[in-house]
């Protein structure tokens, strides 16, 4: 199996391998968010979904005098609403657990150096609880208490979401000064909901891009997001992305293509409250429950926009954080293979 090293001091464990994860215990200790889940129950519009993930992937190409190959991938934590348990790590090389500082994200870490092969494949096996929820369903409580330092930042603007010009004219246009921080991100909601198209042709989407979704008013989940974000940080109301995957609800077992993703706005008394936009414009018979709602169909990996990878150097911010970010002697190499599946049976 090789050399298991103990990092004492933060409760990590790293090496060469297999790494086991029981109850969710490390990533409640490694992988704390920026923010403090209350603990409150809510109401549960759905079961639990219980479910076999398994993110594997591997990083091709690489070049024959390659002296090193970094890796970073996010690993999801186990909060309020899903929980992470037998946590497995399959890779030939070093590995570390980080916590990326702004969000609070789990980030796995390889490091490959020496002679390194042509390609390097990693895995990630685990298995989630994920349940259905609504807060605004008579819930009283407080529900993930933020800091006034988390709730600044999260009226601020990124990169590709600004606040300002053409979004916070949008946005004076959709809500008053009268309304409550709740009345507004409703009626953000339902402007974005009804006035933004669930579109991937042509060029331009895909990027979280604000003001591609308002002028062009199509894209996928990250547009709409992005323009809900934008409009809701302009409107006084924080708001942040979170980043995961699908679990197709008819089906218990299968490839996952790629990324979904949503949103969450804070209300002083209630906490953060999430939004998906993007799933309530296909399906508009489910308008009201992705307003403070979600399915459990769904696993949580990161939050946050224009991300800095621990330990990483100069590379660029990232956009977001859902797939490996890979260095080759310390330049981005995006020839990286995925295969992500799940399944309702965990043997």
């Amino acid at each position: 199996m090789g050399t298991e090293i103990a990092i004492k001091r933060a409760g990590i464990w790293g090496g060469r391998g297999v790494y086991l994860l029981f109850g969710g215990l490390f990533i409640s200790l490694v992988g704390m968010a920026a923010h403090v889940w209350s603990g409150t129950t809510s109401h549960r519009t759905d079961a639990a979904r219980t479910t076999a993930f398994s993110y594997a992937f591997t990083v091709k190409n690489i070049p024959p005098k390659a002296n090193r190959v970094d890796i970073w991938t996010p690993i999801p934590q186990s909060d309020a609403r899903q929980s992470i348990s037998d946590l497995k790590i399959t890779c030939n090389y070093p590995y570390s657990f980080e916590r990326e500082p702004e969000y609070g994200n789990s980030v796995l870490r390889i490091e490959a150096s020496g002679s390194i092969p042509e390609s390097v494949s990693v895995s990630v096996n685990f298995s989630v609880t994920r349940t259905g929820y609504h807060h605004l369903d008579g819930e009283d409580q407080p529900f993930g208490r933020a800091s006034e330092k988390t709730r600044q930042r999260f009226l601020a603007p990124d990169l590709l979401v600004p606040i300002n010009g053409k979004i916070a004219e949008e946005a004076k246009r959709v809500v008053s000064d009268t309304m409550s921080p709740l009345e507004k991100a409703r009626a953000i909601y339902d402007h974005v909901g009804r006035t933004v198209t669930y579109d991937k042709t042509g060029t331009g989407w895909g990027r979280g891009d604000a003001i591609y979704a308002c002028d062009f008013r199509r894209g996928n989940c990250t547009d709409f997001h992005s323009l809900f974000i934008g409009m809701a940080r302009a409107s006084g109301v924080p708001a942040r992305f979170v980043m995961g995957f699908p679990l197709q609800p008819n089906l218990s077992r299968g490839e996952i293509q790629g990324y979904h993703c949503w949103a969450e706005f804070y209300v002083d008394g209630i906490g953060w409250l999430p939004v998906d936009v993007s799933e309530a414009s296909k399906y508009p018979d489910k308008w009201n429950e992705y307003f403070g709602g979600l399915d459990p169909h769904r696993v949580q990996f990161t939050i946050g926009r224009d991300i800095r990878i621990p330990f990483a150097g100069k590379s660029d911010l990232l956009n977001y954080f859902i797939y490996p970010h890979v260095l080759v002697d310390g330049k981005p190499h995006d020839d990286v293979q995925r295969h992500i599946r799940f399944s309702n049976d965990p043997h």
